[in-house]
């Protein structure tokens, strides 16, 4: 005889599992990079206090130096970015408003030949024409990293619905009014997102502006190099990986901040 079925009534309460959650918690991956860049660090400094330092090494590798180092680096790849900001957006918008294809062939080659010249090419070239010093790394900089967010301006804009325009303007409000209030807010993500690799760029290019006299972290790589001291090599290479992963970790919690809800 076949087993009797249970046919579930009414009033019969049938309890669903709910579906296991998979993967990782969603605030352990925003911290990971946090996590893996602090034990880098704290196995870096474990290595390096079980070595016996020279007197050449003990001068580069205390905290006053490397302080001095971290801070000439941050300040010029922070003020080169702002400075792309500046001068990137403004640039984007009007190449998006532009119908001249000239104009726009002509701003976007510009920007291409920073990107494409190699970094340190851009930096002994400007300053052989220039100068040395901090003013001519950071153009370097600016030049180098220019073209992310101009062209992720552009996108960005492009990629706002003609109706949602039409929208705006049906309700009374100017161009300058719909550009501010609608295109750069729906724009916003994608033109981050541009200024996050420009800073993640200028991280790793001001590491050669110690050719110049610029200072920064690419001192630590080119002492260890030229005098072969390969702690004071290997410490300021980590240092310089970790800033770029922590100012990359920064400006993607930045981006999700500002990002327009509903995007």
């Amino acid at each position: 005889m076949a087993a009797d079925q249970l046919v579930p009534s009414e009033t019969t309460v049938l309890h669903t599992q709910p579906p296991s959650r998979r993967g990782m918690p969603k605030l352990l991956r925003r911290l990971m990079p946090l996590i893996v860049v602090a034990l880098v660090l704290l196995a870096t400094f474990v290595w390096v206090a079980t070595l016996e330092l020279d007197s050449i090494e003990q001068r580069t590798l205390n905290a006053d130096y490397i302080v001095a180092r971290i801070g000439e680096h941050l300040f010029l790849s922070i003020l080169a970015a702002i400075l792309v900001a500046v001068l990137a957006i403004p640039a984007g918008i009007l190449v998006s408003r532009s119908r001249s294809r000239v104009f726009r062939g002509v701003v976007i080659g510009i920007a291409n030949i920073g990107q494409a010249t190699p970094a340190i090419g851009v930096v002994i070239l400007l300053a052989i024409l220039w100068q040395t010093g901090f003013t001519t790394a950071l153009l370097a900089l600016v030049i180098y990293s220019f073209l992310p967010v101009l062209q992720n301006t552009i996108a960005g804009l492009a990629q706002v619905d003609p109706n949602i325009r039409e929208s705006a303007r049906g309700m009374g409000m100017t161009p300058a009014q719909v550009l501010r209030r609608v295109e750069l807010p729906l724009a916003s993500p994608v033109i981050l997102a541009g200024l996050r690799t420009a800073l993640v760029f200028a991280v790793g290019i001001a590491t050669v502006a110690t050719f110049i006299n610029a200072g920064g972290l690419g001192d630590m790589i080119v002492n260890g190099l030229k005098l072969q001291r390969y702690p004071v090599l290997v410490v300021g290479a980590i240092l310089v990986a970790a800033i770029a992963v922590l100012i990359d970790w920064a400006a993607g919690v930045v981006e999700d901040i500002v990002r327009p809800k509903g995007l």
